[in-house]
């Protein structure tokens, strides 16, 4: 019995050797607010670089879970925005694989992140033939991640933001207003305040697209 019992420990303490610590995850999400919000111009292609070189390590030592995915799929998509280049499309494509990967793995983490990602990205990368944007999937993803977390404020502003590329101004700030309206994210008051600021931008061009 004994036997038995030391055995299913040691099965115990092996899998809990590979779970992911919730902080590193959210150290990871920490310094992305900070670089995207916090720092200046000048300072964030390098913000960044580290940035994903620090996510790409998270899912090197975690490579059967999906969390660690989505967040290097959220850098590197942000750090394609932020410093463009020759390289930024190579980096959306890696971001566009890595989320269907954490797909696989875990479809509905972090509140339908994976479905908010994959739906920014195809309604703002460029379409054929240079990369593989596309407004209806857009509108699909978008729509899954909304029916997941409906009171969400990413789910929201994305959604809203699409609809404001699409011409929609007055549908965009129905959405616009559940963003300002969301529920505030454990542990994310920095990145709650960015978006935050984001939506009152969008507010303000919708508003005047209606003017």
């Amino acid at each position: 019995m004994k036997n038995m019992l030391f055995l299913i420990f040691l099965s115990l303490a092996g899998t809990l050797a590979f779970a992911m610590p919730a902080e590193e995850l959210a150290d990871i999400q920490h310094t992305w607010a900070v670089a995207n919000y916090n720092t200046p111009e000048d300072d964030q292609e390098e913000a960044f670089e580290k940035l994903v070189d620090k996510a790409r390590e998270l899912v090197k030592r975690y490579p059967d879970e999906a969390a660690p995915r989505v967040w290097l799929a959220i850098c590197l998509s942000t750090d394609a925005g932020v410093n463009g280049g020759l390289g930024a499309l190579g980096k959306v494509k890696e971001a566009k694989r890595l989320l269907e990967a954490a797909e696989k793995i875990d479809p509905g983490v972090l509140n339908g992140s994976i479905y908010t990602s994959l739906g920014s990205l195809y309604y703002q990368v460029p379409g054929w033939p240079i990369g593989f944007g596309d407004d209806e999937k857009a509108d699909k993803y978008l729509k899954k991640a909304l029916e997941i977390d409906p009171r969400g404020i990413d789910p929201n502003y994305f959604y809203a933001d699409f609809l404001l590329e699409d011409d929609q101004p007055e549908k965009a700030l129905e959405y616009l207003e559940k963003a300002m309206a969301a529920p505030p994210r454990p542990g994310r008051p920095l990145a709650d305040k960015g978006r935050r600021q984001e939506v009152q931008r969008a507010m303000a061009r919708a508003r005047k697209m209606l003017d």
